[in-house]
């Protein structure tokens, strides 16, 4: 099938079997495997369009659910879609609204149509089917568009999660029937199964038979432990085609991503670097630091002395710490620059230590460095 998303797989790790390769879009290519900053209401919070191009973001991720309710997708119609509404010529990728369906889980009700639930600022009742999420995914633009699924809770039972992988997959024959604009924009099937293998197998077997350009990984960073998740990407990856994306949903923290490449994940996403740049909070090459702690009202050294970023060239931990401890926005802007650039930095190391074949050599230093090696280590 003709689609205008393709996958180029450049090179294979020796050491770990990572893959290196490259997504191209109808808004430029990728490099892959990738980090992609989050935009939930058409804006990287805190960011620029012109400093995520400048920190080397080409990819997006924007939120199909907030974007229907605020500012709806008339309004972003009329503007010429979400390229041009918030002024990125990048990349674009949209989830489908089952993420927040499983987040809106006291307040919504499944069935084979579709969900019913609340709006979570004014009560509304609000209906999303997969026909529903492909109109609004297709008025939006995005270059990648999302399977409507549903993403069951950690843990769930067997039976649960059987009928739960059964209704996923007939949503996506419907979301492939009512996609409308297919030669523009692509969209991806999600393999969901929680823990439990054999639904995993079920679940890809159901969405790699209908052919999409690129499939994802839903259902985990849900609270399971992480060894949990890199079993089951060790037995789901293998599934999934060799010559198209694959991409696991929600995950973000710096050991994590290692791991999933290691794994043969090309493409990941999180809130996890902006969110807790709002707290204080920064990824460093040593692990996390927490600049508004007290200890840092004097320190007038970089939040990371090993990075090159803008932030750390140019501005102190005692000042950062004092812009937030004052609520000042500037200073969640200077620690979310900081936290993007730093994965998207680590995404081109892991990338150059897959076409060097050392992988597995640059995970053990980083890991090492990063202090994830000790007992009781502290990680996001």
């Amino acid at each position: 099938m003709t689609t205008p998303i393709t996958y180029e797989l450049i090179k294979t790790c020796k050491q770990t079997g990572a893959r290196l390769g490259r997504v191209h879009t109808p808004h430029g290519s990728f490099d892959t495997p990738t980090f992609m900053p989050v935009g939930t209401l058409a804006t990287v919070k805190t960011m620029s369009p012109e400093e995520l191009k400048e920190i080397g973001s080409s990819i997006i991720l924007s939120n199909t659910y907030h974007l229907w309710l605020r500012p709806g997708q008339e309004i972003i119609k009329q503007a010429g879609g979400l390229h041009r509404f918030m002024n990125w010529d990048r990349a674009i990728l949209t989830d489908s609204g089952g993420f927040q369906v499983f987040s809106l889980s006291d307040r919504r009700k499944i069935t084979e149509e579709g969900v019913q639930f609340r709006h979570h600022l004014s009560g509304e009742k609000l209906f999303l089917s997969p026909e529903k999420a492909m109109e609004i995914q297709n008025i939006l633009g995005s270059d990648i568009m999302m399977a409507f699924d549903e993403c069951p809770p950690y843990p769930a039972s067997h039976d649960y999660m059987k009928a739960s992988v059964e209704r996923t997959s007939r949503w996506a024959e419907r979301c492939l029937e009512a996609h409308s604009r297919k030669m523009e924009q692509g969209l991806f099937g999600i393999i969901q199964g929680g823990e439990y293998e054999d639904l995993r197998k079920q679940s890809a077997a159901d969405l790699t038979s209908l052919d999409f350009p690129g499939y994802a990984i839903g259902g985990l960073s849900v609270g399971e432990p992480k060894d949990v998740m890199n079993r089951v990407l060790e037995f789901t990856t293998p599934l999934m085609p060799t010559d198209k994306p694959r991409y696991l949903m929600g995950v973000g923290s710096p050991d994590s991503l290692i791991d999933g490449a290691i794994r043969g994940i090309d493409m990941f996403d999180c809130v996890l670097p902006t969110r807790i740049a709002r707290n204080g909070t920064c990824m460093t090459s040593h692990g996390r630091l927490v600049v508004r702690n007290a200890k840092f009202a004097n320190d007038f050294g970089p939040i990371d002395d090993n990075c090159d970023c803008h932030v750390c060239r140019t501005y102190s931990r005692a000042y950062i710490r004092h812009l937030i401890k004052c609520n000042e926005t500037f200073g969640f802007r200077l620690t979310t620059y900081h936290n993007l650039y730093f994965l998207l930095e680590l995404m081109k190391q892991v990338r150059n230590a897959i076409s060097n074949d050392r992988l597995g050599d640059f995970k053990e230093a980083f890991f090492e460095q990063y202090g994830l090696n000790k007992p009781n280590a502290k990680n996001f």
